[in-house]
């Protein structure tokens, strides 16, 4: 029973990890009504940015810092390339805009292969989240029980933000209306 327990808990934040890529790829779908390809590749990017971060700034205080960081520089990186290359292709065939996103995720790949190379880079635990707990006699990761917690706050603010915000109700404005 220990073990089927265990594979529920890493189940679970599978799918809590999942479900913040999603929720984000969601609301943008929401609002441009562009499936965006490049997605995925801009969590990588924000990872190798936090990576790299973390060589320079050492520590917990350093750790979360360059989460912040690695959030704020994908998050620029993203609004370029919104204005840069999707805005010339709202009006454009679905084909174009996958196109278009495709192309993105290549720019993406190829430059984290530049910048970061190859091999794989694997960074720190948060802090404090290091080591398992025993459950029913099998380990569990404190990272995924961390995830499992987090992501039903994370899931309720989301909504909080969209249904009970002005913030929310502009962008679910603009999912029906994009000229808005």
């Amino acid at each position: 029973m220990g073990f089927f327990i265990a594979q529920v808990l890493a189940g679970l934040a599978n799918a809590s990890a999942l479900f913040l890529v999603a929720s984000g790829l969601s609301l943008i779908f929401g609002v441009t009504r562009i499936v965006n390809f490049a997605h995925g590749s801009l969590y990588m990017l924000g990872a190798y940015i936090a990576w790299s971060m973390m060589q320079i700034l050492t520590g917990a205080v350093g750790f979360w810092a360059s989460v912040a960081i690695a959030g704020i520089a994908t998050g620029l990186i993203g609004m370029a390339i919104e204005m840069t290359i999707l805005r010339r292709v709202y009006q454009a065939p679905e084909l174009f805009q996958l196109v278009a996103t495709f192309g993105v995720i290549l720019v993406i790949q190829d430059a984290a292969l530049l910048t970061w190379g190859a091999e794989d880079l694997l960074g720190p635990r948060a802090p404090g989240l290091a080591g398992a707990i025993a459950i029913m006699g099998q380990k569990v990761p404190k990272y995924d029980l961390a995830l499992i917690a987090i992501m039903p706050v994370t899931g309720a603010l989301l909504w909080y933000l969209m249904a009970r915000t002005r913030i929310g109700i502009l962008v679910r404005a603009a999912t029906q209306d994009r000229e808005m």
